[in-house]
């Protein structure tokens, strides 16, 4: 009788006996270190070599199977709280036309911030550019390069350098299309606009205000990528198949 010890999946050690019924039978399991199978017996039968073997294979290969697959939820939740420094960022052009004032935001060149631009102003031409997954967003005015940020006390304020979390935004898409940038650093405040194109205050915002509801809008006079784009078709002559004896080669039709 020989009797051998294999690792199980649970991470326990069973048993598996081979005896006189001319097979292993498994015994019930018991604490202890494995890691390989070892022999506790000391005699073999023909065969059964093969088959103890094969019974530690098949407990190794579930105990790497069971194990837990990785939270992907979780990865990118971890992942949207940081800046990532490593892919490539998504640059978007667009403007912001806010659905209480009527008119485009704006960031001037003496770092005011309102929603009082008309289509097409090249003040409220805006840049926007991925800061991580989770649609995270950096927003700048392209004629002046300022960005767009949020204090402590939840005024809007023009930056230089949008590097810091209080230049971030999150975008939002409601349910009625329209779009809510809330700050990455204060949580539950909102990027919004007075029916003057005044800055609110992000403490006094809620998702819900018309007030934080922006739509996209192109440019007047800018294409998107996908126009702009032409398909470019290569001019070659026309080809016919033609047969030579038991080959085949391709020649031009004639013009």
């Amino acid at each position: 009788m020989l009797d051998w010890v294999c690792p199980t999946f649970l991470g326990r050690v069973g048993v598996v006996r081979t005896g006189m019924l001319g097979g292993p039978q498994p015994l019930p399991a018991a604490w202890g270190s494995g890691g390989r199978c070892r022999v506790m017996g000391a005699t073999r039968a023909p065969g059964q070599g093969s088959i103890i073997m094969a019974c530690c294979v098949f407990f190794n290969f579930l105990k790497v199977t069971v194990q837990s697959s990785p939270n992907f939820t979780q990865h990118v939740r971890e992942q949207s709280l940081v800046t990532d420094q490593l892919s490539r960022r998504l640059i978007r052009t667009y403007q912001l036309y806010s659905r209480t004032s009527g008119k485009h935001v704006q960031v001037l060149a003496n770092k005011r911030i309102n929603a009082m631009a008309e289509d097409g102003d090249p003040f409220a031409k805006l840049i926007v550019e991925t800061d991580t997954f989770g649609s995270r967003v950096r927003v700048r005015g392209a004629e002046t390069g300022l960005y767009i940020c949020m204090n402590k006390k939840g005024k809007l304020i023009a930056k230089s350098n949008g590097k810091g979390k209080d230049c971030v935004f999150t975008e939002i898409v409601l349910e009625n299309n329209y779009t809510a940038l809330q700050n990455a650093k204060y949580e539950g405040w909102y990027m919004a606009f007075t029916r003057k194109g005044r800055p609110r205050k992000g403490s006094k915002t809620r998702q819900h205000q018309r007030e934080v509801h922006f739509m996209k809008r192109l440019p007047r006079g800018h294409h998107t990528t996908e126009q702009s784009l032409r398909f470019e078709f290569l001019n070659y002559p026309p080809f016919t198949r033609s047969l030579r004896g038991s080959q085949r080669t391709w020649a031009p039709e004639p013009r």
